[in-house]
């Protein structure tokens, strides 16, 4: 149960970090042990059908505790990190009211951000779709590099955040100054006002653990089935356009279907990929001096862990477990 020691906000747990770090696994212990149910805040489990690559827990693995925003989306529905915010702040109000404990769970930085801080605002930007198509021809005519530097002209924090092959990130950041003529970074730099109760937990594992864990992940997709999972999808009538297939694995697979790779490198090459990515996940969150970390190392006692965060919580939130 929780006493509310401060009854103008309501808790909130966040449990962040890189991918392969082993999030979901702990958020539904602690879910288990606190009454709690659980929001996933990962871009990828939102759509239908892609399992095996957004790593999204069965059932069993759930182990009953209730699981928000997964399976929302189908493949081709637009989706943006605004309604994101609306969608996940609704089911932190449905759970509270519940009496339960939310946990916002994921690795998706900038969704959770804009979940907790009061201060996210998302800028209006009607005419979007025109200045998107201009910028998407000048991509799709070579001028990458071109875009990119003119991102980091008007907008060097964006740019420092966004992948210079990352089209999508690069045109929202350049369509948001065009129309309001401020950088997109300007609308989330007041100071972080939170208007949850918050506890922020990180885990991760040094470096060369987390890069094994990242390798043995893909292993698994790629035994139980990834390639299979985006025949599958694909056969209904998908395109490999979609949003969900520039995701991790599911990129690499789209192309190892149309013979840019083989197996072997389509794996190696989604290893790579995801290691960069844990290493600009890393970067974003620890910006945020409100997350506590805790470094994992395999091999450890698991319940230990579990006492460490539980401790921690019970301490901060003021929270006893009956």
């Amino acid at each position: 149960m929780i006493n509310g020691c401060d009854k103008m906000l309501s808790p909130l747990v966040v449990i962040a970090g890189p991918t392969a770090a082993g999030k979901s696994k702990i958020a539904v212990e602690l879910a288990l042990k606190l009454n709690g149910e659980i929001i996933s805040a990962d871009s990828v489990q939102l759509y239908k059908y892609f399992n095996i690559g957004a790593a999204k827990l069965t059932l069993e693995e759930q182990k009953g505790v209730p699981h928000h925003l997964f399976d929302v989306l189908e493949p081709d529905e637009h989706f943006s990190v605004a309604q994101f915010q609306d969608l996940a702040r609704t089911k932190i109000k449905e759970i509270q009211k519940r009496g339960r404990l939310p946990f916002l769970v994921g690795g998706t930085g900038l969704y959770i951000q804009s979940v907790i801080d009061s201060s996210f605002q998302f800028p209006e930007t009607k005419g979007h779709l025109a200045i998107r198509k201009r910028l998407r021809g000048l991509w799709t005519a070579g001028k990458k590099e071109e875009l990119y530097q003119k991102l980091k002209a008007v907008d060097p924090l964006s740019a420092e955040r966004i992948h210079p092959n990352d089209f999508r990130r690069i045109s929202r950041a350049l369509e948001v100054y065009h129309l309001t003529g401020r950088p997109i970074s300007s609308y989330t730099q007041e100071k972080k006002k939170s208007l949850y109760q918050l506890e922020m937990i990180g885990l991760t594992y040094k470096r060369p653990e987390l890069y094994q864990r990242i390798e043995k992940r893909v292993d698994e997709m790629f035994a139980e089935g990834l390639v299979e999972e985006v025949c599958t999808i694909l056969n209904k009538g998908y395109s490999k356009e979609l949003k969900p297939f520039k995701t991790l694995g599911y990129k690499q697979v789209v192309k190892y279907l149309e013979g840019d790779y083989d197996l072997a490198e389509a794996v190696a090459e989604t290893k790579k990929a995801t290691r960069n990515y844990a290493k600009r996940q890393l970067t974003w969150f620890r910006r945020d001096d409100r997350i506590c970390w805790y470094l994992l190392q395999d091999g450890e006692d698991y319940h230990g862990v579990l006492e460490r965060i539980m401790r921690c919580l019970c301490r901060s939130m003021n929270i006893f477990v009956e």
